[in-house]
């Protein structure tokens, strides 16, 4: 039962998110934050000398700088997530084919989910990243053509999606927050906005 305190997210500002992921509006909804969904295009190209935790951030900023209107009294959010295994990015497949050789790429290996997200108000900006690793056990052809066909992970980076089929039968272990392989870090994004609304 609900107690008549008010929710510890409504001292936040109302945000701005630029993100059409619904995973990451369910996760923000579900903490408690106050959103606006807002549409940013912006190419996601970087520069191949980044490491993984540049990259995702440089994205997050790349996206936000794409945003030309005044945030008021807002924080415009921002965010890309990518998925890194022997030193390459996996970004999202671009046919069946790909999401194939993405999930064996996947099979018994761990392979680390870097989300970067960039908070911006009129007035300053601020960008932080926060990591995982997931460890898949071995995947048949057949889990992968059965995932593929019924899934369609088109939209997911590295192929797949923690929260449905391939997350309850193919992860072994996950090393660090569980919702930032979902494509948001909700417990580190809650106390660096904190920290930026305070600074």
């Amino acid at each position: 039962m609900h107690n008549s305190q008010s929710h510890p997210s409504n001292t936040f500002p109302n945000l701005l998110l630029a993100s059409k992921s619904p995973r990451r509006h369910q996760l923000l909804r579900d903490a408690g934050f106050q959103f606006d969904y807002i549409a940013i295009e912006a190419d996601e190209d970087f520069p191949p000398t980044l490491s993984p935790e540049e990259i995702c951030q440089f994205l997050a900023k790349h996206k936000s700088m794409h945003h030309h209107e005044s945030i008021g009294e807002n924080v415009l959010v921002t965010a890309d997530t990518i998925v890194y295994i022997n030193g390459q990015v996996l970004n999202k497949p671009q046919s069946v084919d790909e999401a194939h050789a993405m999930l064996h790429s996947l099979s018994n290996e761990t392979h680390s989910v870097f989300t970067g997200v960039c908070l911006r108000s009129d007035a300053k900006i601020h960008t932080f990243c926060d990591r995982t690793d997931v460890t898949f056990h071995p995947l048949s052809d057949e889990q992968i053509t059965y995932y593929v066909e019924h899934y369609k992970p088109f939209d997911k980076a590295g192929s797949y999606g923690v929260q449905d089929w391939m997350g309850y039968v193919g992860v072994k272990g996950i090393q660090g927050c569980f919702y930032n392989v979902m494509g948001f870090p909700v417990a580190k994004f809650y106390r660096e906005l904190a920290a930026f609304c305070q600074g």
